[in-house]
């Protein structure tokens, strides 16, 4: 639910060069085993939420990393000239500005930080700082709860994800939205979806998701991640809670439109689930009239052939407050299913089968007489792969994630129930000729490598251990790099550890 910051890219056509220009350096001339990363160093930042969201300065060669710890409100900033023995060098505070600093990115020598309110329902700040001197250059009102923020490529802009989560007594909730930041004088336009309500209905069919007391489609809407085109024209944006994608004229100012992702039949073959956290077991096995809802929650892309690509981390999320809890397991008394969809449902109905599984309460009820024709559970188990022009899904790595990490013996049975591996990062890179996508696994310590040279074709490489809950996951391309080869470097959240990952040269 944090952000992950993808460093830009660049490509260039040295004989175009005039005399006077100066060379730009390529980027990613080094050939590495993609294969090969592993942990070369780390270093811990406190404990619990310490080591939330990092992002990376080339020019001074620093890390900086989002530490809300229970006794810290702070950016720390970490010395990455030696990748192999990271330095903590000194910290910025942040409690003047407000509450928790959620999100983090840089942009030639400016570092922005979404801060959040005291008060989590009213608007947050953009927080721009120096990279040298750490000196703030510009505070910027945003809308509520920024938990994401990022430049666009060309550095014109920096965008927010303003998720707008509701009260714990859900008597107050903001609208969701995203705010654009123009660079050269910090103006800011904070953009909703009000153009969209009249098109509930048909969005609804195509799963899309508006529900919670009092059902408002502005307050609903829940930005959680922005990924921006090679040109820096357009953003598509993560909507969690509700199932979907929307895509942004950045320059313009305004939604374009919302794409419903759809649903995961976990009865379709390769997608077979471990549905329970008590059957003494790990069995992926097939759940006819249950389905998965996608709700992505980091996003990244990459232009393949001139079509854009959308990456998708499949985390899930519920929404649950005192003044509203959406889910229910199914083996609960009040939980009850259809006769004619489940005929055997006393049997599914057990912790052995189905019965832990964590459901929504809010779909599945098709008829309307208060019984589940169908059961949808919380994120896809996955990551997917989009067509950023069409909104087509390209691929799915369906249950491989899960397979994967129970081969490598880092799959947590506990969360079966729940989210299994729970995908949460996701970002991409090039390494040499290859473009490959890093996918963090929050429930099982870990990240996945595949080669995304082809898109639409996706190839798991390798799963990689990492510290406990990883959060963000942040790769640095070899041009930017302090040691001129791409390096991976992972944060993770209950630990409180900052590691960094280096491959292997050709």
């Amino acid at each position: 639910m944090r952000q992950i910051a993808l460093m830009g890219l660049a490509l260039v056509c040295f004989s175009c060069l005039k005399e006077e220009d100066d060379p730009i350096p390529l980027e990613n001339t080094v050939n590495e085993d993609i294969a090969s990363y592993q942990e070369i160093g780390s270093i811990g930042l406190g404990g619990l939420g310490a080591a939330e969201i990092t992002t990376f300065d080339p020019a001074t060669k620093q890390l900086f990393a989002v530490n809300n710890s229970a006794t810290a409100n702070k950016i720390d900033v970490i010395d990455l000239s030696n990748p192999a023995a990271p330095i903590l060098s000194k910290s910025i505070p942040l409690a003047t500005y407000g509450g928790y600093v959620n999100s983090l990115d840089v942009y030639d020598g400016k570092l922005a930080a979404a801060i959040e309110s005291i008060n989590k329902q009213q608007n947050g700040k953009v927080v721009v700082f120096n990279t040298t001197t750490l000196a703030e250059v510009k505070v910027i009102e945003v809308g509520a709860l920024p938990d994401m923020v990022t430049y666009s490529k060309d550095g014109k802009y920096i965008l927010t994800a303003n998720e707008g989560e509701p009260n714990d007594a859900y008597t107050t909730d903001p609208e969701g939205s995203v705010s654009i930041i123009k660079v050269a004088d910090y103006t800011v336009k904070t953009v909703n979806f009000a153009a969209f309500e009249s098109q509930l209905a048909a969005l609804t069919a195509k799963g899309f998701r508006i529900y919670g007391p009092g059902k408002n489609f502005l307050k609903d809407i829940e930005p959680e991640y922005i990924a921006i085109s090679d040109d820096s024209k357009t953003a598509w944006v993560t909507l969690q809670e509700n199932n979907a994608i929307a895509e942004l004229d950045i320059v313009g100012g305004v939604f374009k439109k919302i794409t419903p992702l759809g649903f995961k039949d976990y009865g379709a073959a390769g997608n077979e689930i471990d549905p329970s956290d008590r059957d003494t077991k790990v069995e992926f096995r097939s759940a006819p009239n249950v389905f998965g809802m996608y709700q992505p929650d980091a996003i990244s892309q990459y232009t393949y052939n001139g079509i854009p690509y959308l990456f998708t981390a499949n985390e899930g999320d519920a929404r649950e407050y005192a003044g509203f809890t959406e889910m229910r397991r199914v083996g609960a008394s009040a939980h009850v299913l259809d006769a004619t969809k489940f005929p055997n449902a006393s049997t599914l109905k057990t912790d052995a089968q189905i019965g832990r599984l964590n459901t929504t309460t809010t779909l599945g009820d098709t008829d309307g007489d208060g019984d589940f024709d169908a059961i949808y559970t919380l994120g896809a188990r996955s990551f997917s792969v989009w067509n950023g022009l069409t909104g087509d899904q390209v691929f799915d790595s369906k249950n491989e994630l899960d397979k994967k990490a129970l081969e490598s013996q880092v799959y947590d049975d506990g969360r079966s129930d729940d989210k299994g591996t729970e995908p949460e990062a996701v970002t991409v890179g090039k390494v040499g000729s290859k473009q490959i996508a890093i996918v963090g696994l929050e429930r099982a310590d870990a990240f996945a490598i595949y080669d995304i040279t082809i898109p639409t074709a996706p190839v798991f490489v390798k799963l990689v251990k990492t510290g406990d809950a990883p959060e963000g996951v942040l790769f640095i391309p070899a041009g930017k790099s302090p040691i001129q080869q791409s390096l991976i470097v992972v944060s993770s959240e209950n630990d409180g550890f900052v590691k960094i990952y280096k491959a292997t040269k050709l």
